[in-house]
């Protein structure tokens, strides 16, 4: 069995056909997916039963204000432009065309012409798992921790420009960027996070059993291992997230393995050791998808038998799993509560504090940029009271919450979230997990908003003159920043329960496995064997540990809403329907406002046939009093072996990379108009009553038994959680409550 990546490693490793590296590699993947079936196996009967009892029992989750769009992206790209790539195959710099589609997935190109004339790109970029850096000081502090120890920190290249962007991934290759000027750095930065943030998004909630299976299977398999926090490198397809969990233990290994056979110059063997890393994780990622396949065939192949037998015994299965949970309640519950009381509790507000501030900070920009686009639109709209002047700023409007740069802002807002002391004690690898599922929740608020603005404004431009153009506008602003306020404020507590779970289940499950694990398989004997598939006591166990903890979770996220700082509504407060009809407006597509009011022109491709040019949300950089890059990849600049080392060249280096690490801004546009946001300086609402709409009373959620609808939502209607590692265990509180 021969690959191009096995071919790879008998090359750098100077080894014979199927060297021992490779049959390693191969063997432990083998291990890994061996126990990464088995799980995946009795968690797909577990998801299975858990989706057929849902569709039967069926549950409530309360009603978004906002429109939300069904294809946001349809027709459209994210941005394009010109970079310095450097090549490892020849060590030079090369300038290239980059492409970043809707889906995110970079293509790079010789350049413009063949991009234009459809050509197969040279690569593709698929960002899952990246860091995006902005100096080569950045990367050699990550570098560090990967390479084996007598390889040195020295970088192995020299940028041809002091505005470098690198992708550093820690097993697969990295990627080397330059630009030549800081405002092209700024914008391809943004972008690039965009990517990695998109990438990083989780699995598709779509897949309503594959997924929670998946990510089941994969979170127990980890806590075998001893592994029970959050982990980082759950993002990206299957393949990818069960390569990373191969790598994760081979990593060592290869280490010892490799390292002693790199032979030349230090920067030979700091090059060869990723290329190495790189081949290994192409072939391990190649193995694990075919190995998931097989899995998951087999798995399919089952579903009809398995859900025949769901159907015809769901009572008994119920019953069975009340009885058992029953059981399991009396071993865990009274440990469980102590743990509680000792070391989750005096964390709760704390945490919570940290978690709140930055992401309502966040929010709260949203709004702004928000408004600020639609006040910018509305003075332009009196200097040109058109409907085709109308559709210009609409078509840039329209896409602004895909807009990397115009988002950074926002999204910098959430990057000041810090566990500081507590990240250690609850074994989180990083705040990063939170803070990407904020921003990919801020970028949701801001499309639906956006969407929901759009199709109001359009109903009522059917009915209204040029000259009313600026009221409806405002009409219109007015009516989605309220609904944006309400929306904005359920999804902030939703995002606060699921952190706020996701740091303490995992350390809870840890503290207690050791004295519980041991009395579970006794349980297992009282469950019929034709049920066995559908009961599993890990599973049971776990959903006790969450029982235990979700009533403070939720009575700490309840009292916050009462606290004016925040700006969260009170869970006993819903928006009045004052828009009864609007949700049908949510099944319309997105409008073509060029096209219906500006005009837009076809072109004809070399086959003669229309075609319509694939609209940019970003628009290409112009920087005045500098040259553009070259279109043509026509221009080289030399590798580190052809730059001549001085003495005070260190110095100089230090200074170029402090200069260029620097943060990315929004365009703004200069304006002299009001404030968005009516919120305060630190946060709070300034009139309670202007910001607040119109409420009616309903019970409040927090019982003394918690409520079975509320509880429902909180847990399984949600959007994709942010690591894939929330729990979804369905149903399971109502033979606890």
């Amino acid at each position: 069995m021969t690959t191009v990546e096995e071919f790879k490693l008998q090359q750098l490793s100077r080894e014979r056909p199927l060297t021992a590296t490779v049959a390693q590699v191969l063997h432990q993947t083998g291990v890994v997916m061996g126990k990464f079936g088995h799980l995946y196996e009795q968690q797909y009967a577990v998801a299975l039963f858990n989706k057929v009892r849902f569709d039967i029992e069926g549950g409530g989750s309360p009603q978004p204000q906002l429109l939300h769009r069904k294809i946001p992206l349809e027709n459209k790209s994210i941005f394009s432009g010109s970079l310095f790539q450097y090549l490892d195959e020849n060590k030079k710099w090369r300038n290239r065309f980059f492409f970043v589609p809707d889906s995110y997935n970079i293509s790079y190109y010789d350049n413009k012409a063949a991009h234009d004339r459809h050509l197969h790109p040279k690569g593709t970029i698929n960002c899952a798992g990246c860091k995006v850096l902005t100096s080569i000081e950045q990367y050699m502090d990550l570098i560090s921790n990967c390479l084996p120890a007598k390889l040195g920190s020295s970088p192995f290249l020299k940028c041809a420009t002091q505005f470098p962007l690198i992708l550093w991934h820690p097993y697969a290759r990295h990627y080397y960027f330059c630009v030549a000027t800081e405002k092209e750095q700024q914008k391809w930065h943004a972008v690039l996070l965009d990517c990695v943030r998109h990438a990083n998004d989780g699995l598709s909630e779509e897949k309503k059993i594959q997924t929670p299976a998946f990510t089941d299977a994969v979170r127990l398999y980890r806590q075998a291992q001893g592994h029970y926090g959050t982990w980082e490198m759950m993002c990206g397809e299957p393949s990818q997230i069960l390569s990373n969990l191969v790598m994760e233990g081979l990593l060592p290994v290869l280490r010892d393995l490799i390292s002693p056979r790199l032979k030349g110059k230090l920067h030979d063997r700091q090059r060869n050791w990723m290329l190495i890393s790189d081949a290994v994780y192409s072939l391990v990622q190649g193995q694990c998808q075919a190995q998931y396949e097989a899995v998951l065939q087999k798995c399919e192949v089952a579903r009809s038998s398995l859900e025949a037998s769901i159907r015809t015994d769901m009572d008994q299965i119920i019953t069975s799993k009340e009885h058992i949970t029953n059981k399991i309640r009396e071993v865990v519950l009274h440990k469980s509560e102590k743990l509680l009381k000792v070391s989750i509790q005096p964390y709760i507000s704390s945490i919570l504090d940290a978690l709140m501030e930055p992401t309502s900070r966040g929010f709260a920009e949203v709004r702004d940029v928000f408004f600020r686009e639609l006040v910018d639109m509305s003075k332009n709209t009196l200097n040109d009271g058109t409907k085709e002047a109308l559709a210009q700023h609409m078509e840039k409007i329209s896409m602004l919450a895909f807009h990397p740069v115009k988002m950074q802002s926002c999204y910098e807002k959430v990057e000041q979230l810090s566990l500081e002391g507590l990240q250690q004690r609850f074994d989180v690898s990083s705040p990063s997990v939170f803070v990407q599922r904020a921003q990919i929740l801020m970028r949701e608020q801001m499309d639906d908003a956006v969407y929901t603005f759009e199709q109001i404004l359009h109903q009522s431009l059917e009915s209204q003159t040029t000259e009313e153009l600026c009221k409806t506008i405002q009409r219109c602003q007015d009516r989605v920043i309220k609904k944006f306020d309400y929306d904005s404020s359920t999804v902030r507590k939703r995002f606060f329960r699921e952190a706020l779970l996701q740091i303490f289940i995992p350390y809870m499950l840890k503290q207690l496995s050791p004295s519980c694990a041991p009395e579970l398989p006794r349980f297992q004997e009282l469950i019929f064997e034709d049920f066995s598939s559908f009961i599993l006591v890990e599973n049971i166990f776990e959903e006790v540990v969450l029982h235990s903890v979700m009533k403070d979770i939720m009575m700490a996220v309840k009292e916050a809403a009462v606290q004016r700082r925040h700006n969260l509504y009170r869970d006993s407060i819903v928006l009045s329907n004052s828009d009864p009809s609007l949700h049908l407006l949510g099944e319309n597509p997105s409008i073509d406002w060029a096209g219906e009011y500006g005009g837009t022109q076809e072109e004809v491709d070399d086959t003669g046939e229309d075609r319509r040019r694939v609209k940019q949300v970003v628009s290409m950089i112009q920087i005045e009093g500098s040259p553009a890059l070259p279109s043509e990849s026509c221009m080289e600049v030399p590798g580190v072996n052809d730059i001549l080392e001085e003495d005070g060249e260190e110095e100089e280096e230090d200074e170029e990379e402090e200069n260029s690490d620097v943060k990315a801004s929004p365009d703004k546009n200069e304006s002299t108009s009001p404030k968005a946001s009516e919120y305060a300086p630190d946060g709070s609402v300034s009139k309670e009553e202007e910001a607040k709409p119109e409420v009616q009373g309903r019970e409040d959620i927090l019982t003394e038994s918690l409520d079975l609808s509320c509880l429902h939502y909180l847990l399984f209607c949600t959007p994709s959680p942010f690591d894939q590692f929330t729990f979804r265990y369905i149903f399971f509180y109502s033979c606890m409550i």
